[in-house]
C-alpha cells in the first residue's frame, strides 16, 4: 500500500465512519481481504500521535486508539514516528489440523510492516506489524535493542453504547456489562457494538511476555494492561493485540482458527505420536480402581484414564517425589501398583496421563520428563500453574515443548488460558482456564464460557455425567451437548464418577457417583474430539447455543440452552445433498425408566428437513446423523 495523501481522503468512503479534523491525517489504510474490514493509521499533526481505527462495512468498530509500549523508565515508543519503510505480504493459503476444530485451515490475510522513527526511540529500532483478515485485525510490536518493557498503551475505544462480557478472572463468572460500568477484565472481551455487529479482543501467540488483561479508561476505551515487566535482549515481539468483528457471536465462535493463525506452524517435527480423545479420571488411586477404569475405558471407546493428586503424595507438600508412587493417605488408602496399571492398559489400547502439580513440576521437570516417557506415559496436566508473569509464560512454553521432545501431550490446568500456541506445539492438547464442571456452572454460565471463552481454543471443561451436580447444572442431555459445544481435543468425561468395580474410597475429590450402562453412553463412546469442520448455527452468551461439527462423513448436533424455555428449530441444511441419513438424537424426558431420563429417537433426514427440539429451561439436546 502506498501513504495516503490527505488531499484525497474526501474519495473515500471511510470518511463517513471517521471525524476527521484538519489537524488529523490518514497515514496507512489496510483493507482485509474481503474488504469490509479496515484498519487505518491517523496522524494528530499536532501533537504527531498516531492512532488506530477499525471499520466494519464502513461501521465504526474502534475510534482512535493509542499506540506504544514503555521501555525503561521514560522510552515510548510506537506512539508517534515517521514511516521510514513500509514491507508488505498477502497471504492466501491454508494449512491442515489433525487437532482442531476444522481440519483445513484457511489463511488469507494482507500484512504491513511499518519502520517508524523518532528521535525519542533512541537506541531502539521500532516497528508496528498489522495484519488484517476477513476474521479480524491484529497489531504486535517490534523492537531491536536490549531493554525493558515496563508497560503498554495500546488502547481500544470502543462505541459507548456497547455491552461487553467480562471477567475479573480466568475461571471466573462472566458478566455482560455496558462498557461505560466496566472497570477491568481478563483478556478475552466479547462486546455487541449493536444487534447486528459484535467484536472480540484479546491477545495471541504469547509466547515470551507478561499477560495482558483490559482496564477501562474514559467512557468506553480498553486499555490493555500487561502482567508484568518484559525484559529482552536483541529483540523483542509482543504479543498480538487483536481485534476480530462479525454480524453474530456465532461467526465470530466459527472464525476462531484466526487465533491459530497468529501463530507459528508446528515446531515438532513428528506428530504422528500425538493422539486426541476421551479421558477417563481415575479417583480411587487403586490398583483395583485402575483396573476398573482401563475396563470401562476400552468398553466405551475412551481413550486414557488420568491420575489427578495424591498419586505421589500431598501435592502441595515440597516433600512430595512425583518420580514415585507415594500416596497421598487422605486421599487413598492404595495400594497402586502403577507399573502394572500401564501395562495392563495398554494391552486395552487405553494410556495413562499422570497430574503434577506445580510445586513439582517446577523444580523436577528435567527428571519426570524423560522418566515417564520411559514408563509408557502418554501425558501430563500441569496442575496449579504459575502464570501471568514474562517469567511464568517461558517456563510453561518450555515445559510444553520439553513434553513434545519426550512424545508427552500436555493438559494445563487452572489459571492459564490459551492463545494459540497450540499450534505451534501440538502436543498441547486442552488446558482449562474455564469456569468448568468442578465448578458447579449453569447451562447460561457455561453459554457464556461457549461463545467468550471458545474465542480463543481448546477448554477442559471436566464434563461430568452421573454426578448429583448434573441436575443443579441442568440435565443430562444438555450435558451430551456440553461435550460437543465445548472443544477439547482431550475431552474429559465422567469427571466424579468411578465404574461399578472400583473401591469407594475417602479424600477429596473422590467420588461416590458410580458409571451406569444406560443407553445414551452410546453418545459418549461415538463422540470424536477432533473435527473436520464445525458450523455454529445460532446461539448468544448466556442464552442457547446450536453447534453442528463433522468428523468424516458423520455429523453431531448439540443444542444447549439456559434459562428459558424455547424451540429449537435447526435446518439440517450443513448435510451432504446428495445423502439421506440416519438421525439419533437424544433428549431430555422425565418418563423415561432410566436414572439420567434421556429418551433416543430415530428417523431419516436430508439436508432439507428442518428438526424442531422443545426444549426447557436448562436442559439440551444431542443428535447423531448418519450417511446411509
Amino acid at each position: 500500500m502506498h501513504i495516503l495523501n490527505p488531499t484525497v481522503l474526501l474519495a473515500l468512503p471511510l470518511i463517513g465512519a471517521l471525524p476527521l479534523s484538519a489537524a488529523v491525517v490518514v497515514e496507512r489504510t489496510l483493507a482485509s481481504p474481503n474488504g469490509a474490514l479496515v484498519f487505518t493509521l491517523e496522524r494528530d499533526e499536532a501533537t504527531q500521535d498516531l492512532s488506530h481505527n477499525v471499520t466494519y462495512s464502513g461501521r465504526p468498530v474502534i475510534t482512535r486508539g493509542n499506540l506504544g509500549i514503555q521501555i525503561g523508565e521514560t522510552t515510548v515508543v510506537a506512539d508517534e514516528g515517521t514511516i521510514q519503510k513500509v514491507a508488505e505480504k498477502t497471504i492466501h493459503t491454508k494449512w491442515s489440523d489433525r487437532f482442531g476444530e476444522r481440519s483445513e485451515v484457511p489463511d488469507h490475510y494482507r500484512e504491513e510492516t511499518l519502520t517508524l522513527s523518532h528521535s525519542d526511540h533512541g537506541k531502539f529500532g521500532v516497528k508496528l506489524q498489522i495484519r488484517v483478515y476477513d476474521e479480524g485485525v491484529a497489531l504486535r510490536y517490534l523492537i531491536d535493542g536490549d531493554g525493558t518493557v515496563m508497560g503498554e498503551f495500546t488502547s481500544f475505544p470502543l462505541p459507548e453504547a456497547t455491552q461487553v462480557w467480562i471477567s475479573g478472572s480466568t475461571q471466573g463468572h462472566i458478566s455482560k456489562v455496558p462498557v461505560t460500568k466496566m472497570k477491568s477484565s481478563v483478556s478475552p472481551v466479547l462486546a455487541e457494538v449493536a444487534a447486528d455487529l459484535f467484536a472480540a479482543l484479546g491477545e495471541a501467540a504469547l509466547i515470551d511476555g507478561s499477560r495482558m488483561g483490559y482496564t477501562r479508561s474514559g467512557t468506553s476505551t480498553l486499555d490493555c494492561k500487561i502482567a508484568g515487566r518484559m525484559a529482552f535482549s536483541g529483540s523483542f515481539t509482543s504479543a498480538w493485540r487483536f481485534v476480530r468483528v462479525a454480524p453474530t457471536p456465532g461467526a465470530l465462535l466459527e472464525g476462531n482458527h484466526f487465533v491459530l493463525n497468529l501463530n507459528e506452524p508446528s515446531k515438532l517435527a513428528d506428530t504422528s505420536w500425538i493422539r486426541p480423545g476421551k479421558v477417563l479420571r481415575e479417583v480411587t488411586l487403586t490398583t483395583q480402581g485402575s483396573m476398573a477404569s482401563i475396563d470401562f475405558a476400552a468398553a466405551h471407546k475412551l481413550e486414557y484414564i488420568m491420575f489427578d493428586a495424591g498419586w505421589y503424595g500431598p501435592e502441595n507438600s515440597a516433600a512430595s517425589d512425583a518420580s514415585k508412587v507415594n500416596l497421598d493417605p487422605k486421599r487413598s488408602p492404595g495400594p497402586l501398583d502403577l507399573p502394572a496399571v500401564i501395562a495392563y492398559g495398554k494391552k486395552k489400547g487405553v494410556d495413562v496421563i499422570l497430574y503434577v502439580n506445580q510445586r513439582s513440576l517446577g523444580p523436577q521437570l528435567d527428571k519426570i520428563v524423560p522418566l515417564y516417557q520411559s514408563w509408557g506415559v502418554a501425558g501430563m496436566k500441569f496442575g496449579f500453574v504459575t502464570v501471568g508473569s514474562q517469567s511464568a509464560t517461558r517456563w510453561l512454553h518450555h515445559a510444553v515443548k520439553k513434553c513434545g521432545d519426550h512424545q508427552l501431550m500436555v493438559d494445563i490446568h487452572d489459571d492459564f488460558r490459551p492463545s494459540g500456541t497450540s499450534r505451534t506445539y501440538p502436543n498441547l492438547m486442552t488446558v482449562e482456564g474455564i469456569r468448568g464442571d468442578e465448578e458447579s456452572p449453569s447451562n447460561a454460565a457455561v453459554l457464556n464460557s461457549v461463545f467468550v471463552r471458545g474465542l480463543v481454543g481448546a477448554g477442559d471443561q471436566t464434563n461430568c455425567y452421573f454426578a448429583p451436580r448434573v441436575k443443579k447444572m441442568g440435565s443430562h442431555a444438555s450435558q451430551l451437548a456440553k461435550s460437543v459445544c465445548i472443544f477439547s481435543p482431550w475431552q474429559f468425561l465422567y469427571w466424579y464418577d468411578r465404574p461399578a468395580g472400583a473401591p469407594q474410597v475417602g479424600g477429596a475429590g473422590n467420588a461416590a457417583s458410580v458409571l451406569e450402562e444406560v443407553p445414551e453412553l452410546t453418545f459418549f463412546d461415538r463422540l470424536p474430539t477432533t473435527w473436520d469442520e464445525t458450523r455454529v448455527i445460532d446461539g448468544y452468551p448466556g442464552s442457547h447455543a446450536t453447534i453442528a461439527r463433522r468428523k468424516g462423513k458423520v455429523w453431531f448436533l448439540a443444542g444447549l440452552n439456559g434459562s428459558t424455555a424455547r424451540t429449537f428449530d435447526v435446518p439440517l441444511a450443513f448435510l451432504d445433498p446428495s445423502a439421506t441419513y440416519r438421525a439419533e438424537s437424544f433428549v431430555d424426558d422425565p418418563s423415561i425408566a432410566t436414572t439420567t431420563k434421556v429418551r433416543i429417537n430415530q428417523r431419516q433426514v436430508d439436508h432439507k428437513t428442518t428438526l424442531t427440539f422443545p426444549v426447557a429451561a436448562s436442559n439440551g439436546f444431542a443428535a447423531i446423523f448418519t450417511a446411509e
